[in-house]
């Protein structure tokens, strides 16, 4: 019997970020969530009727929010670290923005060795590497259609390798216009 080995080449994750869907999600936000392998949520989902409406067949990892209420709060926690193709991630709802970050937030990248640090809340769509804490910020903006935000945003990307590639921002219309094919919105 001759056996051979083959080094497995490493693994390419297509990934969706999103935040503040303050229970609205839509036909076109959905459309983007069934071409990743994993949907990431950074808090403020609003009720669970929007976290049933999304691809079953995805990983899901997300954290609450500060609108979230008691039932979303016993089944997602309010921080998650994790590890994706070599890739350590941080994720919280209310994280500031470097270099001011939320009480604690930079310790708990220093501590955790995060290489991405991930939250939501300010509902302004901002990618940045901080050089001082080696670590990319990643807030997608907001795909709900609450708070003061101009344009519904989300995140699309793709881990290989230990590196982010292929980032970009994807707007999914202006806030307060409901979509044509039918509102989603959970009550």
């Amino acid at each position: 019997m001759n056996l051979r080995f083959y080094k497995l080449d490493s693994m390419t994750y297509k990934i969706a970020l999103i935040s503040d869907s303050h229970s609205y999600i839509d036909h076109t936000t959905i459309n983007y969530l069934q071409n990743v392998d994993e949907i990431w949520h950074a808090g403020d989902i609003g009720s669970l009727k929007i976290m049933n409406q999304l691809p079953k067949d995805k990983n899901i990892r997300a954290v609450f929010g500060n609108i979230d209420d008691s039932e979303i709060q016993s089944i997602y926690p309010e921080w998650l670290d994790f590890e994706v193709e070599g890739v350590k991630v941080l994720m919280t709802h209310i994280g500031g923005k470097p270099p001011r970050y939320a009480k604690g937030v930079k310790q708990k990248i220093k501590e955790l060795g995060a290489q991405v640090f991930v939250c939501g809340h300010s509902h302004i769509c901002k990618v940045e590497f901080d050089q001082a804490l080696k670590c990319l910020y990643m807030n997608p903006g907001a795909i709900g259609q609450h708070g003061f935000h101009q344009m519904r945003t989300m995140l699309l990307f793709e881990i290989e390798s230990g590196k982010i590639q292929n980032l970009r921002v994807v707007e999914l219309g202006r806030r307060g216009q409901l979509e044509n094919m039918g509102i989603k919105k959970a009550t």
